[in-house]
């Protein structure tokens, strides 16, 4: 990890996975909320058949508040490059820029998916390639003015590579269960040149597991005596020490967390958002 201190540290940030879950005024209502205590991104998995596209309810959502909107994140084998780029950049000019594109080669398990959608298997050596195209296409269609920012979830080493590479923001695919020691290696030997923004992916608050964040059977008891850093406990004083623990010791500043883990930390986000 990059640790020039002349560097100037970034204000924190957080962002929500809200997909739609419920009916839609109380979606909307939901995303109000959210708004109101400091959040500042909405935020849509990509799981067909789970829940509506995340192209248009992210649509929908920019015109509900006044946040930012993202995907959280495209499943790059899932998607043809360019259809994935045109939308992308259709919801940054729709918007007014305050898209921005979240991709990853896709979830465990993906395999079996892309089957029942009859979608050729990509092998996983080959999953960076297809972000990189998407993003390569996502330029060239933004133009020498425009420039929607990319979060790549980087979980191997070649999509480490690619998002020091590519990426405005990196965020580290782990295991629920790896512990903090690990995950601080792997932070802290990223090659951060560009000086991205970090994030951080956490599915687990308290005793609520955000389940389009998190894999099946997430046990919270186990993600906190691994002390993993996909936990954060929903004691506010207990979750802000942590938040700016994380900040001073791996660099993180954009949290990213379910709608059950937001409520929970609604008034440590209030305090802390934008400092």
């Amino acid at each position: 990890m990059t640790t020039d201190a002349t560097r100037e540290v970034r204000p924190l940030r957080f962002g929500v996975v809200a997909p739609i879950s419920t009916d839609l005024p109380s979606w909307r209502d939901q995303l109000r909320g959210l708004a109101d205590s400091g959040y500042s991104t909405i935020l849509m998995p990509d799981v067909p058949q789970w829940q509506p596209a995340p192209g248009p309810a992210l649509a929908v959502a920019a015109t509900v508040t006044d946040l930012r909107v993202g995907t959280w994140v495209y499943a790059s084998p899932v998607r043809p490059a360019w259809i994935t780029a045109w939308e992308a950049h259709s919801l940054s000019v729709l918007t007014e820029g305050r898209f921005e594109m979240g991709i990853g080669t896709g979830r465990p398990g993906l395999n079996a998916q892309l089957r029942e959608l009859g979608l050729p298997t990509t092998p996983l050596s080959e999953r960076p390639d297809q972000v990189r195209d998407v993003v390569a296409a996502l330029r060239d269609l933004d133009g020498l003015d425009g420039h929607t920012p990319v979060v790549i979830a980087a979980g191997s080493a070649q999509s480490e590579a690619l998002a020091a590479e590519l990426a405005d923001t990196v965020t580290f695919v782990m295991p629920q269960t790896e512990t903090r020691a690990t995950t601080t290696q792997r932070v802290q030997g990223f090659d951060n040149r560009r000086d991205l923004e970090l994030a951080l992916h956490v599915p687990v608050v308290g005793d609520s597991v955000a389940p389009f964040m998190a894999g099946p059977g997430t046990d919270p008891a186990e993600v906190r005596a691994a002390d993993s850093l996909a936990f954060l406990p929903d004691d506010p004083a207990a979750a802000a020490e942590e938040i700016h623990r994380r900040r001073a010791e791996l660099g993180f500043t954009y949290f990213v967390v379910g709608t059950e883990g937001a409520r929970a930390l609604a008034s440590v986000v209030a305090e802390l958002a934008g400092r």
